[in-house]
């Protein structure tokens, strides 16, 4: 096209008629001329107001409608498309189920997110994306894996983001609102599995591999949904990206609470997350029991009575569980003294070549370190060792009814990570230690005020895992419990269905007071627990390293594993990082520390993007604070997270 000649643009193609059309144009008429120009052209009565230019050739919308032809560079053979905007896609919700919703393509994921979050009434959208679904390699046939899909399909209106009001909290829980007529409630009713089929059939992630190639298919948030190739009606799954829960309140986020736990179910029982056989009854329990209070409760909503309604506001006011979200609240004790613990304590370090096991010292703890003397008298004398708990990993090692309470310590050092393993003999001792171990590696100390919650919340997760020496109330074996449904696959061809049945509805007696929204936020603490909560894994090269090992990340800390153990090899904090960069030719992604040497990795099988959206991400949800009003910053996040902003 020659500024000021005439010319054809003979490549464009309307996709709502299916239609060719050319137009003749010079190079300095604005994009919105020619839409002008080609609605006049195809004279057809419509509303073309959603509809938009999209150049196929360079993958790119072309939204300034004031920009020329011209300023573009779009040359007389471009091909334009003019299609809508707005295009249907079929999200997996975090509970399986399948709807279908009109997303705005042409905006970045980011933003989509947030407007589908509004929609659905789901606060905090930044903690959410959409990921491509997992291929099973053992699955050859696509198309049946396309046919089993559509069974899942939900039925019900579509929805628009954006258009209509979002979901009341009451009208989302009791389903009365015009967006879930034929689907009471769909996201704030959790949807009991139905059939042990269903669970047979999932992707299971075998291996940390396995799990790492699933990371590979989350979404660029800063471009859109058209300029990654996602097709109208593909299946995306709209999951938790971000394992960071900003204020999880019961009373405002009836609607975000059942999401999440949902997607906490499905972690525990397909096994992308491990959990002992103890704490996996307890899963179940909690299951059981949250599957039978939904039930009852949908019943109940037949007749919805505004009594009802008050119950369970008055229900939500009492309970005042909130969930650590990344950041604790500011310490105020730190003015006055700071507590410790000192206590005969076991330590046990594996690395040396030794048959002895455990040996008992007196162990004192204050600030963030552990000093080790032969016994009490000695206190004041040398220790024996000391360590600095700042950046460790902290792993628990528990057994219940065994009465084995074993905390496990990776302590950075030069070279990477020292062990060392402490065996606490009570609850008690071992609820106050773990929780101070988990604060010193964070850099804190017992004064911050999250300490004495840390240490509530382990004594609760264990109390409900005990096993009730008084069994004479377990509830008649009743039908409506599938123990199939309710345990990962691993465990029924360890033990007979029976056998399960008895364990779970003992373990039920722990939780069988509990309402259904206490039940779910302790079925999402419970999984916020377990050691490997909230760690996305991805395949690396790491500068010098000769094999593929993996990265993992986490809310506030890179860690380097080993890729067959999972073991960790070495951590780096955020807190500590000064600046990170991605060379976008080799896919390398280099991070630099305020005192310690810079970490540079490369990719294998997966965009450096993602990585650097996970690590920018992070960084960008811990600059949340309670006084925000709940605009995001948008710009900031993108800033952190596109790398070529």
């Amino acid at each position: 096209i020659k500024s000021g000649g005439w010319c054809d643009l003979t490549n464009m193609h309307v996709t709502d008629l299916n239609r060719d059309v050319s137009l003749r144009v010079t190079g300095e008429i604005h994009i919105g001329g020619v839409m002008l120009k080609l609605v006049e052209k195809l004279d057809v009565k419509k509303d073309w107001s959603d509809h938009a230019l999209w150049w196929e050739k360079k993958k790119t919308w072309l939204l300034k409608t004031h920009w020329t032809l011209d300023k573009y560079g779009i040359q007389a053979d471009a091909r334009l498309l003019f299609t809508p905007q707005h295009k249907l896609l079929r999200l997996q919700l975090p509970n399986m189920k399948h709807m279908r919703v009109k997303v705005n393509f042409s905006d970045r994921v980011f933003k989509a997110v947030s407007d589908i979050c509004k929609t659905f009434n789901i606060r905090h959208p930044e903690e959410l994306s959409l990921l491509r679904k997992p291929r099973d390699p053992k699955k050859k046939k696509k198309k049946l894996e396309e046919a089993e899909e559509e069974a899942l399909e939900l039925e019900g209106p579509l929805l628009t983001p954006g258009s209509g009001t979002p979901l009341s909290p009451t009208s989302a829980w009791f389903g009365d609102s015009p967006l879930s007529e034929g689907n009471p409630s769909i996201l704030a009713v959790s949807q009991p599995i139905t059939s042990p089929d269903i669970l047979v059939k999932m992707y299971k992630p075998q291996s940390l591999l396995d799990k790492a190639k699933i990371n590979q298919g989350w979404l660029d948030s800063s471009r859109s949904l058209m300029e990654q190739d996602v097709k109208e009606n593909e299946v995306l799954l709209l999951r938790f990206k971000y394992h960071s829960f900003f204020d999880l309140n019961p009373k405002y986020d009836a609607i975000r609470v059942n999401p999440l736990y949902e997607q906490a179910k499905w972690a525990i029982l397909l096994e992308e997350i491990e959990c002992t056989e103890e704490e996996l009854m307890m899963f179940a329990a909690l299951q059981y029991h949250i599957n039978k209070l939904s039930i009852m409760s949908s019943e109940n909503h037949m007749n919805n009575s505004e009594k009802e309604i008050d119950e369970v506001d008055a229900a939500l006011s009492d309970l005042e569980i909130t969930l650590e979200g990344g950041k604790t609240s500011n310490t105020l004790g730190d003015i006055t003294s700071i507590p410790e613990l000192a206590d005969y304590v076991k330590v046990f370090k594996p690395k040396k070549l030794t048959l002895k096991g455990y040996k008992q010292y007196w162990c004192t703890f204050k600030d963030i370190t552990i000093s080790c003397y032969k016994s009490r008298e000695e206190a004041h004398l040398m220790p024996a060792h000391q360590m600095n708990l700042r950046g460790c990993e902290v792993t628990p090692d528990v057994n219940i009814s065994g009465q084995k309470f074993n905390i496990k310590l990776l302590i950075p050092v030069a070279d990477g990570m020292n062990e060392i393993w402490l065996r606490c003999d009570t609850e008690k001792q071992y609820a106050q230690w773990m929780a101070a171990c988990r604060l010193a590696s964070k850099g804190k100390t017992m004064a911050d005020s999250s300490y004495s919650l840390e240490v509530q919340n382990i004594l609760s997760f264990l109390k409900m895992q005990h096993m009730n020496p008084d069994p004479q109330i377990i509830e008649p074996i009743t039908t409506d419990i599938n123990p199939e449904c309710l345990v990962s696959p691993r465990y029924l061809k360890k033990y007979k269905n029976k056998q399960i049945l008895a364990r779970i509805l003992e373990a039920h007696q722990n939780v069988a007071q509990m309402s259904l929204i206490e039940a779910k936020m302790r079925f999402i603490q419970a999984w916020q627990s377990l050691p490997e909560f909230g760690m996305t894994h991805f395949l690396a090269k790491f500068q010098g390293g000769k094999k593929d090992e993996l990265i993992g990340i986490t809310y506030n800390r890179l860690i380097r594993m080993d890729a067959s153990t999972g073991d960790a090899i070495k951590t780096w904090r955020f807190s500590n990082m000064k600046q990170w960069n991605v060379n976008w030719e080799i896919k390398m992604v280099t991070v630099e520390f305020a005192d310690e040497p810079s970490l540079a990795f490369i990719c294998a099988e997966v965009d450096c993007k993602v990585v650097h959206e996970f690590i920018g991400g992070y960084i960008f949800l811990s600059t949340r604070a309670k006084d925000q009003n709940e605009s995001l910053d948008e710009e900031m996040f993108y800033k952190l997270t596109s790398g070529w902003i």
